[in-house]
């Protein structure tokens, strides 16, 4: 059963379908009219669009004369459904069949529809609509999906199309309050994503809520309305293929935890090893920032790591998690023991929980694909979005316990306050590269009294331009001694540091006083006295002779027609 489960989630990784125990998420449709069709039925919550978790939505249902299956746009039938003032939200009833139901919604809410439902095409249980992966690829299209979708069974769907063509008005009422269930005054959730960043448009919708939702996931884990947990999906390699080729390369453990090649490709690019590794690692980050009383760190790390070490760039690797680790001043010793040796024929602790973690229990499925949102141990269904996502774990407060981000559209918080966000900061010229958005926040160098910092934002900015030497003197070395102050910034010099004439060093944190007497590169003529200043220097010569600098040279001060009377050697 365990190894049929772990077989199934490989398979569901790459786009397949397998049995498992899955659970539909459902809700309520109430019918008020007609008459003898009054009473609630159940209908699957579509897997895209946008639930109205919490709330409810009534309208009329309608079945189109023309393109019953929805599956070209309406326009081309001449046909709308946009409300007129004053008129109930239009429900279109549609039938299962020849397309997705992804382009059914789609083509629905072009024409004006305000709820889609999907007439089952055969008498069997619900089942949940999804997003297949032959449509990932067009993101900006199932972004813009932002109606909801229900399936209805084939028998309530029949009734409909009945009672319509009769001439009867059917009346329904959508019902997602009891969607989610909310027992109290917080709400538990689980994220289960993935940390490749090269499966193509899944991954790149997963990276893309994580940066957006990150803000107020913050917020509510901050003031303790919620407790987040991320999980990670592995699958273990059957005991006879465990010193295979395949194995070895997308399994640590001797095979016990594995996930796919990144590239379905072993000739090339990284291996399913490096996932599994760098899953582990942020499982670890969440553990040991949970410790801490910080797991609200988590969002930031994720966030920072698909930024600073893409797979593309090649900096998915260890070296790269450190530095992004160290900016969040997390303990990087306690997350590299709770890793432990990836090599070691053994259980790991942390990857054995999260497999245990992913059989489902009570009212929840098994956990066989990515991504997966579990809210209150009950799987939310709908876009990945984070409107749709925050209106979910809303609806799973306990009633008049909702905190007033649930209550208003302001969803702000100024991640910069605490250890200046992991970015660099210039504590000297108090000069920082944390900007706070209302997504939450981004290292980036700034422009300071109108001199731009360069730099990657997270460990080194530097001023360029005109005028960066007024700031902080441009990040280079200054000093003042018997009122006399030297500055290795050079204006007019868009960018480095050069020590003054005088001085060596790095121009950066040092400049030191060269010694000309002592290297003999002044006052090097015969009669000529060499004195060391800081900075500079000075000479001087014996008798009545005059010190010529610039000839480095000691002449007579005494005149005759013929001029000056040189001594020593000119230079």
């Amino acid at each position: 059963m365990r190894a049929g489960l772990w077989f199934c989630v490989l398979v569901a990784f790459f786009g397949g379908s397998c049995l498992g125990r899955f659970v539909v998420e459902k809700n309520s449709l109430r019918v008020t009219s007609p008459k003898d069709l009054k009473g609630v039925y159940e209908c699957a919550i579509g897997n895209f669009g946008v639930p109205q978790y919490g709330g409810t939505m009534l309208g009329f249902v309608v079945y189109p004369k023309a393109n019953r299956k929805a599956c070209k746009a309406f326009d081309e039938f001449d046909i709308s459904f946009k409300t007129k003032a004053g008129g109930l939200p239009t429900f279109l009833l549609i039938e299962r069949g020849d397309c997705y139901f992804t382009t059914k919604a789609w083509n629905a809410q072009k024409a004006g529809a305000a709820a889609v439902l999907v007439s089952d095409d055969k008498v069997e249980p619900l089942i949940t609509m999804d997003v297949p992966e032959e449509e990932m690829g067009n993101a900006d299209y199932l972004q813009n999906i932002s109606i909801p979708s229900a399936l209805i069974t084939k028998d309530l769907g029949d009734s409909f199309k009945k009672a319509l063509a009769n001439g009867d008005m059917v009346n329904v009422n959508l019902d997602w309050r009891e969607s989610l269930p909310h027992p109290d005054e917080r709400v538990e959730y689980e994220f289960w994503t993935n940390s490749n960043d090269e499966c193509g448009p899944k991954c790149n919708s997963q990276i893309e809520f994580v940066r957006n939702f990150k803000g107020a996931a913050q917020i509510l884990e901050h003031k303790g309305y919620t407790q987040f947990t991320p999980h990670y999906i592995t699958w273990y390699c059957p005991e006879a293929f465990s010193l295979s080729k395949q194995c070895e390369s997308q399994c640590i453990n001797h095979g016990r935890y594995c996930a796919p090649d990144p590239e379905q490709d072993f000739s090339k690019g990284y291996d399913g090893k490096d996932v599994v590794m760098q899953n582990l690692r942020q499982v670890c980050v969440f553990k040991v920032a949970n410790e801490s009383g910080k797991p609200w760190l988590w969002w930031d790390y994720v966030t920072d790591f698909s930024i600073r070490c893409p797979m593309k760039e090649e900096k998915f690797n260890k070296e790269c998690a450190d530095k992004v680790i160290e900016s969040l001043g997390l303990d990087l010793k306690r997350i590299d023991k709770c890793i432990g040796d990836p090599d070691a024929n053994e259980e790991n602790p942390i990857l054995k929980a999260e497999q245990d973690a992913q059989i489902g229990h009570d009212s929840r499925g098994d956990v066989t694909i990515l991504p997966t949102l579990v809210i209150n141990n009950r799987q939310y269904r709908g876009k990945l979005d984070k409107a749709a996502v925050l209106k979910a774990l809303c609806a799973g407060f306990q009633e008049t316990t909702e905190p007033a981000i649930c209550l208003t559209e302001e969803i702000e918080t100024n991640e910069c306050l605490e250890n200046n966000g992991g970015c660099w900061h210039d504590k000297a010229a108090n000069v920082t590269a944390c900007k706070d958005t209302f997504r939450g926040r981004v290292c980036k160098c700034p422009i300071v009294h109108g001199v731009q910092f360069v730099g990657d934002g997270y460990t080194h900015c530097e001023a360029s331009g005109s005028g960066r030497c007024e700031i902080n003197n441009g990040g280079c070395w200054k000093q003042t001694k018997d009122s006399t102050t030297y500055s290795a910034c050079v204006e007019g010099v868009s960018n480095g540091c050069k020590c003054p004439a005088g001085f060596k060093g790095d121009g950066i944190k040092l400049c030191e006083d060269v010694d000309e007497c002592k290297e003999r590169t002044a006052c090097q003529c015969p009669d000529c006295r060499c004195k060391n200043t800081w900075g500079s220097y000075e000479c001087s010569c014996s008798g009545d002779l005059l010190y010529m600098r610039e000839h480095d040279t000691c002449i007579s001060k005494k005149t005759t027609e013929v001029g000056w009377s040189f001594c020593g050697s000119s230079s």
